[in-house]
C-alpha cells in the first residue's frame, strides 16, 4: 500500500507534536495535582497514550478552577468587605469553653471545633434555629412558603433543575416574586441542568428573574473544555433571613416520581447568623458566574424570625471547593470522624472517599466507635455503585458497618458525631464532592436539633438491612473484576 507523500510529511509535523503535547501537559499535571497518586497516573497517561491521554486530560485532567481564583482575586477587596459587613451584622461568634472542645450544650465533649471553623475561615456563631426537612414534599413545601413570605429578595441555587412539575411549581413563584419588584436570583449548573430546555429559563429571564448558569467552563482556554468543576450546591435564601441547604435538587425524581421510585432525602431549614455565611457562598458564585458582586440588604439579627423547636443552637456554614488552598471538604470529614467517641453515623448515596478518610473510619473502628455507614441499595450511577465495593472491603473487617436502604433510593448527606454534633450539606462521601466540586455543608453543636437528627437517622436504619461481611467475595468472578475495573476509576467519581 503506497502512503502519499504529502500524508506522510503531515503525520511527520503531527505525530511529534502531539508527543511534544503530551509532554507539556504531563509537566502541568505534576504541577498542578494535589495527590501524587493523581499526579503520576495523568503523566503516565499522557505521555505514554497522548492520543487518549491529551482529550481526557483537557475534559477532566483540572483539579483547581484557577480561573475562579483570579476572579475573587480581582474583586476581593470588595467581596472582604462585605464579609465583613455580613459577620458585623451578626451576633458576636460563641465563645468556645476550653481550648478545643464543647461540651456544655450536648453533654459530651465534641473536638473539633477549633479546626473546622479554621477550615472555614469563620467562626462557629450562637442562636440559631434550625428545622430538619425530611423528604422532598416538606422542603419544597418549605421553601415555596418562605419565598411567598420574601419582601426584600430571593437566592436560589440548585445543581440539577427539571422542567418538569417541580421546576414549574419554583419557576412560578419565583416569576412572582419578580414581578412584585423583589430582586429573584437563580444559579444553576449548566452540566447538573444540561437537560432543561432553553425555553424555561428564557421564561424566566422573560419574567424578571436573573438565571444564569454557573459558568464552569469559564476562566480560560485551561477551563475550556473542563466538565470537572460542577457546582453541586443547593441553597435558598430569602431576605437574608432564612436558608435552606440539603441534597434535593428541584426535580419530580426528589419527590419520589421518578424511575428509582421512593426517594430519601434530607435538607435543613436554618435562621440565624449562619444565613450570611450561605447568602456569601451564593454572592462569590454568582461574582464568578456574573462578573458583579450582588448588592443585598444585610438583615439585622434583630429582625424577626420564626420559631423553631429548637433554640441558641451553635453552628457553622462550611462551603468548600476546588478553589480552597487545600482539600476542605476531605478534611472536614477527616475532622468529624476523628472526633467520634461513641457512635459516627454517615448517610451518603456514594461511598468512593479518598484514602484519607478510610483511614480515619478505621482508626474510629478501631478506637471502639459505632460506625454506620447508610447506603441505598439501588445504584443511579452503576460504574460509582461497583466502586464502592471496593472501598467497603477496605474497612469492614476494621468494625466498620455498612447498611442498604430497602424501601427508598437514599440520596441524603448526613453525618451524626455522638451526641455532640450533626451535619447536613451537600456533599457526597466520592471523589467528586471531596475535591472537584462547589458544596456547602452546615454544622451544628448539640442541643434538640442533633437529636432530632439521631431519631431521623435511626429510623432509617431499622428500614435497612446490614450489609454481610466479605459480600464482594460472595460475588461472581467477572462482578468482582467489573468492581477492579471500576476502582480504578475511583478519582474521577
Amino acid at each position: 500500500m503506497n502512503i502519499p507523500s504529502e500524508l506522510v510529511a503531515l503525520l511527520a509535523w503531527i505525530l511529534p507534536l502531539v508527543h511534544l503535547s503530551g509532554l507539556l501537559l504531563a509537566l502541568d499535571a505534576i504541577w498542578q495535582q494535589r495527590s501524587a497518586q493523581g499526579a503520576t497516573a495523568w503523566a503516565i497517561g499522557l505521555i505514554s497514550f497522548p492520543y487518549l491521554g491529551i482529550p481526557l486530560y483537557l475534559i477532566l485532567g483540572r483539579s483547581r478552577f484557577r480561573g475562579y481564583i483570579l476572579a475573587r482575586k480581582s474583586h476581593d477587596a470588595r467581596l472582604k468587605s462585605l464579609a465583613e459587613r455580613q459577620l458585623q451584622a451578626t451576633k458576636a461568634p460563641a465563645r468556645l469553653p476550653g481550648a478545643d472542645h464543647i461540651g456544655v450544650h450536648a453533654g459530651t465533649p465534641w473536638p473539633a471545633l477549633r479546626v473546622l471553623q479554621n477550615l472555614a475561615r469563620m467562626p462557629f456563631t450562637m442562636d440559631h434555629q434550625a428545622t430538619l426537612l425530611i423528604d422532598g414534599q416538606a422542603t419544597f413545601d418549605a421553601i415555596i412558603a418562605a419565598i411567598e413570605k420574601a419582601e426584600n429578595f430571593v437566592l436560589v441555587q440548585f445543581y440539577i433543575v427539571r422542567d418538569d412539575d417541580l421546576g414549574l411549581r419554583l419557576s412560578h413563584i419565583l416569576m412572582e416574586k419578580a414581578a412584585q419588584g423583589l430582586k429573584v436570583c437563580f444559579l444553576y449548573d449548566e452540566v447538573g441542568s444540561h437537560k432543561t430546555k432553553q425555553a424555561y429559563w428564557d421564561q424566566l429571564r422573560a419574567a424578571g428573574v436573573k438565571a444564569a448558569p454557573f459558568n464552569t467552563r469559564g476562566g480560560g482556554w485551561r477551563n475550556r473544555f473542563q466538565i470537572n468543576f460542577r457546582n453541586h450546591r443547593k441553597i435558598v435564601v430569602v431576605d437574608g433571613i432564612t436558608a435552606f441547604v440539603g441534597g434535593h435538587n428541584v426535580g419530580n425524581d426528589y419527590l419520589g416520581k421518578g424511575p428509582l421510585g421512593p426517594w430519601r432525602d434530607t435538607h435543613v431549614k436554618v435562621t440565624g447568623p449562619m444565613v450570611a455565611a450561605i447568602q456569601l457562598s451564593f454572592i462569590e458564585d454568582w461574582h464568578w458566574s456574573q462578573g458583579r458582586v450582588l448588592d443585598l440588604k444585610i438583615p439585622s439579627l434583630q429582625d424577626p424570625v420564626e420559631a423553631a423547636s429548637n433554640k441558641s443552637l451553635i453552628g457553622l456554614a462550611l462551603p468548600t471547593g476546588p478553589v480552597d488552598d487545600v482539600d476542605v471538604c476531605s478534611l472536614m470529614f477527616c475532622q468529624l470522624i476523628q472526633s467520634a467517641r461513641q457512635r459516627l453515623w454517615l448517610a451518603s448515596p456514594y461511598f468512593v472517599p479518598d484514602a484519607p478518610i478510610l483511614t480515619q473510619l478505621k482508626l474510629a473502628a478501631l478506637r471502639g466507635v459505632d460506625v454506620r455507614i447508610l447506603l441505598p441499595e439501588k445504584a443511579d450511577h452503576y460504574l460509582t455503585h461497583l466502586a464502592s465495593y471496593a472501598s467497603m472491603a477496605a474497612v469492614e473487617s476494621f468494625g466498620v458497618k455498612f447498611y442498604y436502604m430497602q424501601t427508598a433510593f437514599s440520596h441524603q448527606k448526613v453525618v451524626l458525631v455522638d451526641d455532640a454534633g450533626a451535619s447536613v450539606g451537600t456533599a457526597n462521601l466520592d471523589n467528586r464532592s471531596l475535591h472537584l466540586n462547589f458544596e456547602i455543608t452546615l454544622l451544628f453543636v448539640g442541643g434538640q436539633f442533633v437529636q432530632e437528627v439521631a431519631t431521623m437517622l435511626e429510623a432509617d436504619l431499622n428500614k435497612s438491612v446490614l450489609v454481610p461481611m466479605g459480600v464482594l467475595q460472595t460475588k461472581p468472578l467477572p462482578f468482582r473484576l467489573a468492581v477492579k475495573l471500576a476502582q480504578l476509576f475511583a478519582p474521577l467519581l
